[in-house]
């Protein structure tokens, strides 16, 4: 099905709401051209604050904007909430849920999962956080297993239900880690007084030796030193050897008894099905040329994390991040307008505004080219940034109160369970189908 069969303008179909995809349909607005975007949501989600929403801190509509409220006044754009089945490239359609719709140039901008590396046990039992729903299923399973610890009788009995274990030490990891270490620290006395407070632990593992591996030596010291005097154990040079839901293994011999695992030690694109094998680069990505052009394929793009642009100045390509989909999806939307008009198109060069991460209350990392901020000053960056990139003015409000009243209370957000999280009982079945007859 496709809306705009009879149209005389061409038809730009976008795959993901993401920020790419946004920038994209951004660009194309008022062009004589249809938009068509598609999401599985029907919702923008700002992923750097996805951390807040597992913790409690913020809810989850504080950080998700309604697409179609998002593109309200565009009328060259459609947005269709269905979950894409199948690219058919020699046909140029999209095979959805609702039908299939026509394209005359498509952009892939589907972004990035967790990759799990191949380790089947580790994905099924360690909990992700790409998205709202993974967020909210591990905000679940924290506070359930917060209100199972009280319920056992020794330190020994509540150790595994007190132990996290976060492994990757990107960004995600260490302002994961610092969310659960400030929860432990000012509100586990509050919230839950039959719990010792030096009994709950917070583990950061990395394969690596340093955290917050992208960024520069001196602010990477400054994070792993806040850590510290937060109370988290910093694990580096240290593999994942499994977890099966009750124990995780490392290499070397070393295991800790745990019932939250969170992995984010990496991710990979997620590429449709219908996109040739041979097109495919490491890291599950769709091979593009300089203008972000599949190559092999002059009408189909793809941006951001699901995107591998290999050339001599980025060997691996370009870093998952916020900024390069937002500009890659710039110059995308103003490359299929001039390829439209037989104009030449431009090249795609990033343009790196450096990186911002928080540890906690009063603690963050600025790595701003030459200029590196730690600790208090670079925390106000860091909010100003992500307050000033949220979608909408209602959220940022109610983000901006929110993180004002966490921090003169030292005990913002609610920590509700609006539903349980069943994974006891998916590891308890396993176990049973695994044991021999």
């Amino acid at each position: 099905m496709n809306p705009t069969d009879q149209s005389k303008f061409p038809t730009v179909v976008i795959i993901g709401g993401g920020f790419g995809g946004l920038q994209v349909a951004k660009q194309l607005a008022d062009k004589p051209v249809e938009v068509i975007l598609i999401d599985k949501h029907n919702y923008h989600t700002f992923q750097p604050l996805l951390y807040q929403v597992a913790t409690g801190s913020l809810e989850a509509e504080a950080i998700a904007f309604s697409l179609r409220k998002n593109f309200d006044g565009q009328k060259n754009l459609r947005f269709r909430n269905t979950e894409v089945t199948r690219i058919d490239t020699e046909k140029n359609t999209v095979v959805t849920t609702i039908g299939e719709i026509v394209y005359d140039y498509l952009v892939i901008a589907t972004g990035s999962t967790t990759n799990f590396f191949g380790n089947k046990e580790i994905e099924h039992y360690a909990m992700p956080m790409k998205s709202i729903p993974e967020a909210l299923n591990l905000r679940y399973l924290v506070l359930q297993n917060l209100e199972e610890a009280i319920l056992k009788p020794s330190k020994e009995d509540r150790a595994p239900y007190l132990s996290f274990v976060l492994v990757g030490a990107g960004p995600t990891g260490v302002e994961l880690a610092g969310a659960l270490a400030e929860l432990r620290n000012h509100v586990l006395n509050k919230d839950y007084p039959e719990l010792v407070k030096d009994e709950m632990k917070v583990y950061l593992v990395d394969f690596l030796p340093k955290v917050l591996g992208p960024f520069s030596d001196e602010g990477s010291k400054a994070a792993q030193d806040f850590l510290h005097s937060m109370g988290v154990e910093v694990l580096l040079n240290v593999k994942v050897e499994s977890y099966d839901g009750h124990e995780i293994k490392f290499e070397g011999g070393k295991s800790i008894f745990t019932k939250n695992v969170i992995w984010s030690a990496g991710v990979m694109g997620v590429v449709p099905d219908g996109i040739s094998k041979d097109s495919i680069e490491r890291g599950n990505r769709i091979k593009v040329d300089t203008i972000c052009r599949m190559v092999g394929r002059p009408n189909i793009f793809a941006i951001g994390d699901v995107a591998a642009m290999i050339t001599d100045e980025t060997p691996k390509g370009h870093p998952g991040v916020a900024q390069v989909a937002i500009q890659m999806g710039e110059t995308t939307g103003k490359n299929i307008y001039r390829l439209i008009k037989g104009e030449q198109t431009v090249p795609f060069k990033y343009n790196d505004k450096g990186s911002l991460a928080t540890i906690g209350r009063n603690k963050a990392i600025a790595d701003l080219g030459k200029l590196k901020f730690q600790g208090f000053f670079a925390w106000l960056i860091w909010m100003f940034v992500h307050l000033i990139s949220l979608m909408g003015g209602r959220n940022r409000v109610i983000v901006f109160i929110n993180w004002v009243a966490s921090y003169i209370t030292y005990n913002g957000g609610s920590r509700l369970i609006i539903r349980n999280f069943e994974r006891e009982e998916l590891i308890k079945k396993d176990e049973q189908v695994s044991k021999p007859d």
